[in-house]
Order: structure tokens, then C-alpha cells, then sequence
């Protein structure tokens, strides 16, 4: 005899069993073991020699944290580099602040902005993360909180940045200007450079991010861009991967940029699409100044795939792996193609 109940029963347990199939099948998609990590990827081509430096962790086994720590310390510490770190050029009073953040493959994240006298701020952030409560500290409560993890104390502000800031005061008007960096050089120029984002798979599959800045320029005082900003300026989820970005971060920040393109990811898109799809809805919301400001992502997904896009041709990453360290790959662009 015909049993309703049971029929019933036995359709809701096969559509339930269904289900769990397809999710199943498809979180396997996602996370099955590429054959190309570790693998660690960062922008501008700087990112060369950090991401070698982040080489020497991945390659013995080590965690993408660890990796990431210290491959950005590289241009943090470099006195060549003058969008990063130590040798960053000042905000419009003279001040160095920088900025930094990380994330880790359990969804761990510390930060630091306006942060002075401190020429590793990334290292700073990372304590931020593990011996606090908190994930942003700021301004001078950041320097206090270095300080009391024995970090030194030291004067930032080069001979060399020193003069440019002069150089600059001599015209500049004493008022916020959006990209001032950019007034004597093309969007995307070797001279745009202000950013560092990194992020890395490891032998484990799990995928670690850093990104640090001395930020805009001759900014006002107390300005923070995108890069201490999670989901902004980096996004890390492990289970899809994770972004960051360079540029002119207020425009990142407008659109979450990073956790847009780790969002989109989730949704099947390559990285490298992601990228497009973030940089494009920059341009929607701001059609003319996207025409003068440069804004790049950078992406990597759990298979190890990467990708990036950016408004204004110039943008490029470098990508270490076990096939080559110094890899510099050119990000494409929009205005390359279009008119701009």
C-alpha cells in the first residue's frame, strides 16, 4: 500500500541529500589542492625583492603570515623607497605617518594608521592582531602601543624626503589636493608607486595578506588611505582567497575594493575578472576623476590563479614561485583600451 508519510519523508531526505551533494562538490572545487603553490604574489615591481624575501618562509614549509611579515619589512626598510615605510615622503606638515595592516588564513587582522617614529609598521600591526583585543590602533596610541612591544623610537623623516617636502611647500597651497603625488607625473607612473600589497599561498593551501604605505604625499595630517583598512585596502578569506589594491585609496575605501573582488571570486570570477569588475565600478560612481587618478587591484584564488586590473596603464605585480622568483607580470588596464 502507498504510503504518503513515507514517500514524503523519503523526498525531502533525497532533495536534502542533493543539496549536501552539490555544496559538497562545489566547496571541493573551490579548495582542491592546486598544483602551483606556494606561491606569493605583490605589486609594483618592488614587490620583487620582497616577494623573494617571502620566498625564503614559503619554500621551507613555512606559513603565508610569516611569509608576508617579512617580505614587506623589505621596502618598509628600503631608503630608495619613498612610498614606503621609513623613507616615506611626509604629510603636508612634515609628519611621516604610516600605515599597515595584515590578515591571516583564520580571518585574524590587526592594523596601524597614522602611525609615527616606527619604521615597521606591519610588525606593528601583527602584534595588533595577537596581543590585543582590538584591531586598529591609531596615531600616537600606535606608537605608544610599539613602544611598549620594545619596538624603537626613531626619527623618520629623511635628508631626502626632507627637501622634496620643501621643494613642494614652495608652491603648494596649504590645502588638501586629491593624487598631489601625481601633479608633475602620469597616473600609473614609475613615480606612483605607494602601496605595497602582498599575498601568499602556502605549502598548506592556506593564503596570508599584508599591504603597508606611507601613504599619499604631502597629505593633510591625519589622512589614512585604504591600506590599514580591512576590506579595503586587503581582504583575505580562506575558503575563496584573497585581494588588496593600490592607488588612491579613497576611492577604494568607497567601494570596499578588496572585499568586493574577494565577494566576486566567491561567485566564480577569476581573479583577474574580479579585478576588472572592482575597477569598474570606480569609473561608474566616478566617471571623471577616474580619468586622472590611478586605482589597481591585485587577487589571488585558492587554486593559486591570479590576476589584476587597473584604471590607468602602468600597473604591474610581480610573482614568486617555485619556477621563478622575479617574475613581473603588466596589469591591464582600462583607459588603455578605452578613451580616456
Amino acid at each position: 500500500m502507498f504510503d504518503r508519510r513515507k514517500f514524503l519523508k523519503l523526498s525531502a531526505a533525497t532533495a536534502s541529500l542533493a543539496a549536501f551533494s552539490k555544496t559538497a562538490l562545489a566547496k571541493t572545487t573551490l579548495t582542491d589542492k592546486p598544483a602551483n603553490y606556494p606561491i606569493v604574489i605583490s605589486t609594483w615591481g618592488f614587490g620583487v625583492p620582497a616577494n623573494q624575501e617571502a620566498w625564503k618562509t614559503l619554500s621551507t614549509g613555512g606559513r603565508a603570515l610569516d611569509a608576508v611579515e617579512a617580505g614587506v619589512k623589505i621596502p618598509e626598510a628600503d631608503m630608495n623607497n619613498h612610498t614606503v615605510g621609513r623613507a616615506g615622503y611626509p604629510d603636508r606638515d612634515g609628519h611621516v605617518t604610516l600605515d599597515a595592516c595584515i590578515m591571516d588564513e583564520l580571518g585574524n587582522c590587526g592594523s596601524v594608521a597614522a602611525m609615527e617614529y616606527i619604521a615597521h609598521p606591519i610588525s606593528v600591526a601583527r602584534l595588533v592582531m595577537e596581543r590585543t583585543p582590538h584591531i586598529m590602533l591609531v596615531g600616537d596610541g600606535a606608537t605608544q602601543f610599539a613602544v611598549e612591544q620594545g619596538f624603537k623610537k626613531e626619527q623618520l623623516l629623511t635628508p631626502e624626503s626632507e627637501k622634496a617636502w620643501k621643494e613642494w611647500l614652495k608652491t603648494a597651497k596649504y590645502a588638501p589636493v586629491m593624487n598631489i603625488e601625481n601633479q608633475q607625473h602620469t597616473p600609473g607612473s614609475k613615480y606612483n608607486h605607494d602601496t605595497i600589497g602582498m599575498l601568499a599561498l602556502d605549502a598548506k593551501g592556506n593564503i596570508s595578506g599584508a599591504c603597508t604605505t606611507s601613504g599619499m604625499a604631502f597629505k593633510l595630517h591625519g589622512r589614512v588611505g585604504d591600506s590599514p583598512i580591512i576590506g579595503a585596502g586587503l581582504f583575505v578569506d580562506n575558503e575563496v582567497g584573497g585581494a588588496t589594491s593600490t592607488g588612491v585609496g579613497e576611492e577604494v575605501i568607497r567601494n570596499v575594493g578588496s572585499f568586493l573582488v574577494v565577494e566576486l571570486m566567491r561567485r566564480g570570477y577569476h581573479p583577474e575578472d574580479a579585478c576588472k569588475e572592482a575597477v569598474a565600478r570606480i569609473i561608474k560612481k566616478k566617471p571623471e576623476m577616474s580619468k586622472h587618478i590611478q586605482v589597481g587591484f591585485l587577487a589571488i584564488n585558492k587554486k593559486g590563479e591570479h590576476g589584476a586590473y587597473a584604471l590607468q596603464r602602468g600597473f604591474e605585480y610581480a610573482v614568486c614561485n617555485s619556477q621563478q622568483q622575479d617574475l613581473i607580470i603588466k596589469g591591464k588596464s582600462f583607459y588603455e583600451t578605452s578613451e580616456g
